[in-house]
């Protein structure tokens, strides 16, 4: 009983914060795209034709831009080439929809390049799926079924979550960096408080996979804790 108290306040302890730390990332990246939401962009555009300013300009042809379900559901989709915006960025003419437009774009540009942290990515995706969805069952049936074993298989597969999050950084971060290079070189964001605004929105949402990269890592630790207690215990 005393070892399962310590335990569930070391969870409070490592994972805590980091859980506070991705709930205050998400509320900083929902306040940022609501905030220029109400900025209209100069150019007047929708982001569907941001991004499709975007990707004529670095020259990728074929690439679909479609409407998505749901706020925040933007995202490019490799095996079909499709990019799918958000109904608030694929009709809005906003700042914010013009970053979160551009940034996916940056996505599209990204694989038709073959950009090496993406093709890696796009690799370890069912490795991750199984990660976060089957490992942390298997580890804690693994302790309950005192299988140091198949807890151990359960670890090593959250883990590869830890990794999958680690290598989506520079992916996230470099489609951000093409956004904020092409909307400025084309001239579809002219004033300073239109630049303010997508590095606002972009760094925003950078941060949401900074915290889940943390979240993650703090839980791996605390899984850790569990097992090593476990079996200093048997």
């Amino acid at each position: 009983m005393l070892s399962f108290l310590y335990l569930d306040l070391n969870y409070f302890i490592i994972v805590g914060p980091a859980l506070l730390l991705a709930i205050g990332a998400q509320l900083w990246v929902k306040g940022a795209i609501h905030r220029w939401s109400q900025v209209p962009s100069e150019s007047g555009l929708t982001g569907r034709q941001v991004a499709q300013r975007v990707l004529d300009e670095a020259g990728i042809p074929g690439v679909q831009i479609e409407p998505s379900h749901g706020m925040l559901s933007d995202h490019y989709d490799p095996r079909e080439r499709k990019l799918r915006l958000s109904p608030q960025v694929f009709d809005g003419r906003s700042v914010a929809a013009a970053a979160i437009a551009a940034h996916e774009a940056g996505h599209a540009i990204q694989h038709a390049q073959k950009y090496a942290p993406l093709e890696l990515r796009n690799i370890a995706v069912p490795v991750a799926m199984f990660g976060s969805g089957v490992a942390p069952i298997l580890f804690f049936v693994g302790l309950l079924l005192n299988s140091f074993n198949l807890a151990l298989v359960g670890l090593i597969g959250f883990a590869a979550v830890a990794v999958f999050q680690l290598i989506t950084l520079p992916v996230e971060f470099d489609a951000s960096r093409r956004a904020r290079a092409v909307l400025r070189d084309t001239n579809l964001i002219v004033s300073a408080d239109e630049e303010r605004g997508v590095n606002a929105v972009l760094t925003a949402a950078a941060m949401t996979y900074v915290a889940a990269l943390v979240q993650t890592i703090m839980t791996l630790v605390y899984y850790v804790l569990i097992l090593q207690s476990r079996s200093r215990r048997d």
